[in-house]
Order: structure tokens, then sequence, then C-alpha cells
């Protein structure tokens, strides 16, 4: 049996619903509509301190989006043979990343804030967390 293997290309970049408004613009993302996933978590990234680098990791099962709802930042996608490089800067963007991919989030402006929906309550056993091991679940080494 083959396994199935998310690749970067999997990793999508949708525009989401943005409501023009002369007070304000508003986005709204609901479950059963443009996500492939249910949205089970929701958490933010903010603060960032300058040069850190969020991620680090990937997850076996969970589904992610996402959203740069103030500032901009970069998203390193891979999958063991190819990385690609997202920026996220519009709060009506985000990008959808499948399991069995790497990810680490960089390049954060001052005052940026990386909002994420996520398909599972948090697991720690769904987490790989070290880059030999993220290869090995890919079938990259032994």
């Amino acid at each position: 049996m083959t396994k199935f293997y998310s690749t970067v290309e999997n990793c999508k970049l949708i525009e989401l619903p943005k409501i023009h408004n002369p007070a304000g613009n508003i986005t709204v993302i609901q479950n059963g509509e443009l996500l492939p996933f249910e949205v089970k978590r929701v958490y933010y990234l903010y603060d960032i301190p300058g040069g850190a680098a969020r991620g680090g990791h990937a997850h076996k099962s969970l589904y992610q989006l996402l959203v740069s709802v103030s500032g901009s930042f970069d998203i390193i996608t891979d999958d063991g043979n190819i990385k690609k490089i997202i920026n996220l800067n519009k709060p009506y963007y985000g990008l959808i990343i499948p399991p069995g991919i790497w990810r680490e989030i960089v390049n954060f402006s001052s005052g940026s804030i990386c909002l994420v929906l996520a398909s599972q309550n948090y697991d720690e056993k769904d987490y790989i967390r070290d880059y030999n091991e993220f290869l090995c679940f890919r079938g990259k080494k032994k």
C-alpha cells in the first residue's frame, strides 16, 4: 500500500471573503466553507521579537490555515524534497498547510499577528519537532 504524502504544492494560498464597509472591512471564515477541514482550535502568534522564527515542526494529521491579520511574515514550507517560501501580508489571504509538511515562520514585521485555524485540538503526539525524524516520517531517511 502506498502512503500519500503532501507536497509543498498541496499548500494552497486562498483568498478569503472580504466584505467592504466604509466603517472597516470584515472577513468571515465559517466551518463547511472554503476550508478542507472543520476548525477545532484557533490561536495566534504576536509580539514576536525581531529575527525570531516560529514553527519549526510538522504535523502527522493536522491541517492548518495561517493568516496574517496584521503585518507580514514568510512561511517556509518543506516536504523533504522541495522548499517553498510564501509571504503573507494581507488579512484576506490565508495559507492552507496539510499534514506532513515541515513549516517555519520567519521575517515577522513589527506588530505582526499570525492567526492559525487548526483541524484538531492540541495533541503533542501529532507533532514532529525534529527535522531528521520528519525526514524518516517522509521515508527519506532510515
